[in-house]
């Protein structure tokens, strides 16, 4: 087991918003820290919800972690806050990876709640609108700092200052990082070959890319 890390932030939709996008009208990016414990099932934590049911939400998207280190680095660049929720996050982390977390690793957060790293954020055109920086989703795919997407193996509850612990590590070693840029062919062969449950948009995506097919990092 490696860990522990910690839950810096638990996050939740604080309110609709106009998406700034024809494709779909309404977001719920805009989320914000909450106190005391929420629960965790299947399709994600209590009080929270998404408008792009197409590509967001469901039971390999059920949580959205990202690494308080790298919301610091775009802090330095953007040069302004970047509060827990910004990234439309819904864990704010410290000490585990996240986009270089490999696919199919398992954490155990707090005393109950068990998750797996199912693959990467895909930056979107509501998300550009949010951010409100120049190029912003070419930049967020550019960098490779995507957080990961988890699905819920175990429900049960988190809280700010959980302890997080990595209980598994497959021994394929793809990262989420890995298949978003698709750097590594053989190993996204590994992926399909070893890794049992995957999603059918990360197994699309592998294949693609092992293929040399192009592969939409916008949508």
């Amino acid at each position: 087991m490696r860990g522990p890390g910690t839950v810096a932030a638990v996050c939740v939709v604080h309110s609709e918003r106009d998406s700034g996008t024809r494709r779909v009208p309404r977001t719920a990016i805009d989320k914000r820290p909450v106190t005391g414990p929420v629960e965790v099932g299947a399709q994600g934590l209590a009080g929270d919800h998404v408008c792009d049911t197409e590509h967001h939400g469901g039971v390999f998207k059920a949580v959205y972690a990202y690494l308080d280190a790298e919301a610091v680095r775009w802090e330095a660049d953007l040069g302004r806050d970047l509060p827990a929720g910004w990234f439309g996050e819904n864990l704010r982390v410290r000490g585990v990876a996240t986009s270089d977390a490999v696919i199919g690793a398992r954490w155990r957060v707090g005393a109950t709640l068990e998750l797996e790293i199912t693959g990467p954020r895909t930056p979107c055109g509501t998300f550009g609108v949010w951010a409100a920086e120049p190029g912003w989703v070419k930049r967020f795919a550019e960098r490779g700092d995507t957080g990961a997407y988890l699905k819920v193996l175990t429900p049960g509850p988190v809280a700010a200052g959980d302890p997080i612990t990595v209980t598994h590590v497959p021994e394929h070693g793809v990262t989420v990082r890995d298949l978003f840029t698709g750097r590594d062919p053989d190993g996204l062969a590994e992926l399909l070959a070893r890794q049992p449950g995957l999603s059918p948009s990360v197994e699309d995506k592998a294949r693609r890319r092992i293929a040399g097919l192009k592969v939409r990092v916008e949508y």
